[in-house]
């Protein structure tokens, strides 16, 4: 019998928000980053998913969009800086599901990986906040001189993460059909369909709908955390009107 892994994404799974975000205000207050594509690019795209008029992918590839140019021509160690200063100030503000399904991770001697679509030097970071063994993130491409080229190698989609999961299952001797994957979004389709017990946080409509049409529907567990409440339920328990 191989090891047991606890997949997790961060964005929206452990952190309650997204870490992009975070970086891209931090970008704004370095003068890194004109405020106006903030208010004119970002922050409409924003409040249209926050009144649940819009949707998260639409925002966040808007911000990526954004992001990647302004890393193009910036040094590595200024996001490594900025990095840093995110997980310090606001590395706290997570699910306490999640926070707590790490300790228990933890305590029964899982091998705990992070796969997220937000950049790795904020990945990085997180993953050593809270004992992660192993992570991956989306790469911005550096060229020679530690300098961002405005190359993305992404990990925010489904392919991506599957293909994340299924290396490093082999490269630490996990067997995934004991293994244990937390996700909000339909990018984390793949990790749920690959293991045993797979788990909604908080979940997307568009998350839902793959679950319940495919065969996973029958072992999948959501989890919705309002406040200080958390709720465990299935799939008979969602309705779409």
């Amino acid at each position: 019998m191989g090891n047991i892994g606890a997949f997790f994404d961060i964005d929206g799974t452990i952190y309650r928000e997204g870490l992009i975000t975070e970086v891209f205000k931090k970008l704004i207050k370095y003068e890194l980053v004109d405020p106006m594509r903030w208010h004119a690019e970002v922050k409409p795209k924003y409040i249209r998913w926050d009144k649940r008029i819009g949707d998260y992918d639409d925002y966040l590839l808007g911000m990526v969009d954004i992001y990647k140019e302004t890393l193009t021509g910036l040094y590595k160690n200024q996001i490594e800086f900025i990095a840093k200063k995110v997980i310090d100030q606001k590395g706290d503000r997570v699910y306490t599901y999640t926070r707590d399904r790490i300790d228990w991770h933890k305590k029964n001697n899982h091998k705990l990986i992070a796969i997220s679509g937000s950049p790795i030097e904020i990945v990085r970071e997180m993953s050593k906040k809270y004992g992660i063994d192993v992570y991956r993130g989306s790469i911005y491409v550096l060229d020679e001189n530690g300098i961002y080229t405005g190359d993305i190698i992404p990990m925010w989609d489904s392919k991506s993460k599957e293909k994340a999961m299924k290396d490093i299952a082999k490269d630490y001797d996990i067997d995934l059909s004991l293994s244990y994957a937390y996700g909000d979004t339909s990018g984390d389709f793949s990790m749920f369909k690959l293991v045993g017990n797979p788990i909604c946080i908080n979940p997307t409509k568009e998350l839902l709908k793959k679950v319940i049409e495919d065969e996973v529907n029958d072992r999948i567990k959501i989890i919705v955390e309002r406040k200080d409440v958390v709720y465990t339920m299935n799939t008979d328990c969602v309705d779409f009107k």
